[in-house]
């Protein structure tokens, strides 16, 4: 091997950027090897167009991309590493905007106290025959999942046809955000009367929710896309504590007037959590 094309590991750090100890780690886990290493020394040698590599490796993981997801990315191709990053930086610009909704809420209120920016009013919600569709996603897999979803809904409702009681609404079993991941629904209501859906596909289900109390608020434009919209959730969840009613089920987003596109300004969403009054147990 020809030694002048070879820089020994602190050479090499110098010029990557890296760590003598971060190259030891990267040797170990097969994310960069060494070219060649010294059998009676240990001492480790890289080639000179090893440094580029050693730079995206550097980039990649000050992104905090795991070790493991460094070296797949660095296997596969430029058309697939291209489309990894583009991904990766849609998330961290999803999430940027969600850490800088969360410090403007509690800089509100630091500021102006705990004063609701939602008015919540209570309705009656009847009794329901539904279409539902389930999945455990988080956010980042929300949006693609709810689409599916409804196109499945509409198609099957379409062959009844059933006969729409309300609006198309969602079901939040848990916390669903870029850090949680829980059990989603996506929801129709029709007719009990009327025609019934029919061969319906694996995971479409028909479902009978009765009738229930609902604290509600409601939210258009902007504020009803995320992750303004997590305002008028914890408005709503303020209100049922402050006002001494119990949490009686899964929290609902109901779509009175839906673009399909998040922010559109003519959006308008539903915040409805179902409630009972406090047993005296």
């Amino acid at each position: 091997m020809d030694r002048r094309n070879l820089l020994p590991i602190g050479q090499f750090s110098q010029a990557s950027g890296l760590s003598i100890t971060a190259l030891r780690h990267y040797d170990a886990s097969g994310v960069l090897v060494p070219a060649f290493v010294d059998p009676v020394s240990g001492y480790r040698y890289f080639q000179r167009d090893q440094v580029r590599t050693a730079q995206s490796i550097r980039a990649l993981r000050q992104l905090d991309i795991p070790v493991e997801e460094v070296r797949r990315l660095l296997g596969s191709d430029e058309e697939h590493l291209v489309a990894a990053l583009q991904a990766h930086l849609r998330g961290a610009e999803r999430r940027l905007e969600a850490q800088r909704f969360v410090v403007h809420s509690l800089l509100n209120r630091l500021t102006e106290g705990a004063e609701m920016t939602h008015r919540v009013t209570v309705r009656q919600g009847a009794a329901e025959r539904i279409l539902v569709r389930g999945a455990t996603v988080d956010n980042s897999g929300l949006d693609a999942f709810l689409r599916n979803a409804y196109q499945e809904i509409y198609a099957v409702a379409g062959r009844g046809p059933l006969t729409f009681t309300g609006p198309a609404f969602v079901r939040f079993h848990g916390v669903c955000d870029d850090e949680n991941e829980t059990l989603v629904e996506a929801c129709l209501p029709f007719w009990e009367n009327g025609a019934q859906p029919t061969d319906l596909p694996e995971g479409l289900t028909v479902r009978d929710l009765p009738e229930t109390t609902l604290a509600c608020t409601e939210v258009e434009g902007a504020a009803a896309a995320f992750p303004q919209i997590l305002g008028a959730y914890d408005a709503v969840a303020d209100w049922i504590t402050e006002h001494g009613f119990v949490f009686a089920g899964a929290v609902r987003m109901v779509y009175r007037r839906w673009t399909g596109i998040p922010d559109a300004p003519d959006n308008r969403l539903e915040i409805a959590w179902p409630i009972e009054e406090p047993s005296d147990d």
